[in-house]
């Protein structure tokens, strides 16, 4: 078929995906739609060959409206993903089961073809229970296909590293937003065979012909979330201005190849070899963009244009920190600035427990914990000393033999063990790290590096014979902290 991409032998997927998460915008104004007659609206889509559509558990009614495709003849079949976006907190496989159980009766499907995740705290290691459960369910029948999103490049590795078959990872990218070709991130893509989904490649409606030469909206004159959420990516991308130098250049590109700047910008990011598909967002009933998707699908920009759309990308600046990120921690791009329309808090990771001598102490509950009788971390007065810490979680080794993985991993461990006592890895003044593989330092320090940019503890490392199977790097800390509080990351205003 053309204009697919085959990511299994179980989904083959056009290269355009139709984004159904305005459901949840048109049903704020109207109330529930109606699911037959707008499943009917689904079907132009999937005769023009544009036949994925991406929905989520909290974007409205979409999976009931995809659901009731089953009453139409069709003579292709559509491919239907969702998400899951559990709220903070521990996970059990029940949870995980009720929540697919949910999806396939809402889509009328046997098993789902794509079921993405996605985590809003990568410290509660709950994030890694999830997607283990998720792939028993898989290897049980319920999902053909498991995928992420919003995942930066670090916890995509770490959950590749561990044995969960991830085939995509759905992520904000555009001419505004160009983390999705971060080098880390391609070179996980690689190792791990993983596929792109972008979305937001036309930041909701500003990459497009209309906004060309228009004056900066006032926050009354957003009319969608999307643009609401958007407009936040220009103002920390550098404001109206860049952003409308690079919308000039992208329409005098546009011109030369007789297309819209919504087709050289949905091309721009189909042309990274990673990326698999574009998603669009659509009010189905309105499919008057489908002729203009496909002469995107026709197009080349060559590498002179690429060059001219670079020079313009380079006056911007750059989104602040990971893919995903924007969900994670401030500044958070989202219509509201902040989480309070998805989450009201993030919980401590660890409980913390205090004895009359004034030491309060923190357990990870690995079997090494309650064997030898030790904390995982401890906190006296202002000092926090943190054990030595591995990739281990409850009886698995997290990361296998993917020696940066692992480490990511263990300081996550390591900062939800500071952060549950008071403190965050802003306080940490020393690190000692002990390694396996003396092959393995270098990749080790870098992730290090990455982690404590800025803070620059003191640190030791060693080659050291560790003890366990598989384990190819543990690591110790020491933090001096004012707060003598618990930390709660509040982001409910």
């Amino acid at each position: 078929m053309k204009n697919t991409i085959e990511l299994t032998q179980s989904l083959r997927i056009s290269q355009i995906v139709t984004g159904l998460w305005q459901v949840a915008d048109m049903e704020r104004e109207t109330g529930e739609l109606d699911p037959q007659k707008t499943a009917e609206e689904m079907i132009p889509y999937i005769k023009a060959g544009i036949s994925s559509f991406d929905m989520a558990d909290h974007y409205g009614s979409s999976e009931v409206i995809a659901g009731a495709l089953k009453g139409f003849q069709l003579k292709q079949p559509a491919q239907l993903f969702t998400k899951w976006v559990p709220k903070p907190g521990k996970i059990t496989k029940a949870t995980v089961k009720k929540a697919v159980e949910r999806s396939l009766k809402r889509m009328k499907q046997n098993s789902i073809d794509l079921m993405q995740y996605h985590t809003w705290n990568y410290l509660d290691p709950s994030w890694i229970d999830a997607l283990i459960y998720l792939k028993e369910l898989k290897e049980e029948g319920y999902i053909k296909n498991i995928g992420v999103t919003n995942f930066d490049p670090q916890h995509l590795r770490i959950a590749c590293a561990s044995g969960i078959p991830i085939i995509t990872n759905q992520i904000s990218y555009s001419l505004l937003d160009r983390r999705g070709s971060d080098e880390q991130m391609k070179n996980v893509c690689k190792k791990y065979d993983v596929k792109l989904l972008a979305y937001g490649s036309l930041a909701g409606g500003f990459l497009t012909d209309k906004w060309l030469g228009e004056k900066e909206p006032e926050k009354e004159g957003l009319t969608t979330w999307s643009e609401m959420k958007y407009k936040r990516f220009i103002d920390i991308s550098g404001g109206w201005d860049v952003y409308q130098n690079l919308l000039k250049v992208i329409k005098q590109i546009a011109n030369a190849h007789n297309v819209s700047i919504a087709n050289i910008s949905t091309k721009y990011c189909l042309q990274n070899p990673f990326v698999a598909a574009v998603i669009i967002g659509a009010r189905l009933g309105k499919s008057e963009h489908l002729k203009d998707n496909f002469r995107m699908l026709k197009l080349k920009i060559p590498d002179e244009d690429l060059d001219k759309i670079n020079n313009a990308q380079n006056k911007l600046s750059t989104i602040p920190g990971n893919c995903g990120d924007e969900y994670r921690k401030p500044p958070y791009l989202t219509a509201s600035g902040d989480l309070s329309h998805h989450v009201d808090k993030l919980p401590n990771v660890f409980k913390l427990k205090e004895n009359i001598k004034g030491i309060s102490t923190v357990s990870s509950n690995t079997k090494w914990e309650k064997m030898a009788s030790y904390s995982r971390a401890l906190k006296f007065q202002n000092r926090v000393l943190v054990s030595g810490t591995t990739a281990t979680h409850g009886q698995i080794l997290v990361g296998r033999q993917d020696a940066t993985a692992q480490t990511h991993f263990i300081l996550d461990k390591i900062e939800a063990s500071i952060e549950s006592l008071g403190g965050t890895l802003k306080d940490v003044i020393r690190t000692r790290i002990f390694i396996k593989n003396i092959s393995d330092w270098e990749r080790i320090a870098a992730v290090h590096g990455e982690r404590f940019k800025g803070i620059n503890p003191v640190n030791t490392m060693v080659k050291a014979g560790l003890i366990g199977e598989g384990y190819l790097v543990e690591i110790e800390a020491e933090a001096s902290i004012k707060n003598t509080k618990p930390n709660e990351r509040i982001t409910k205003k």
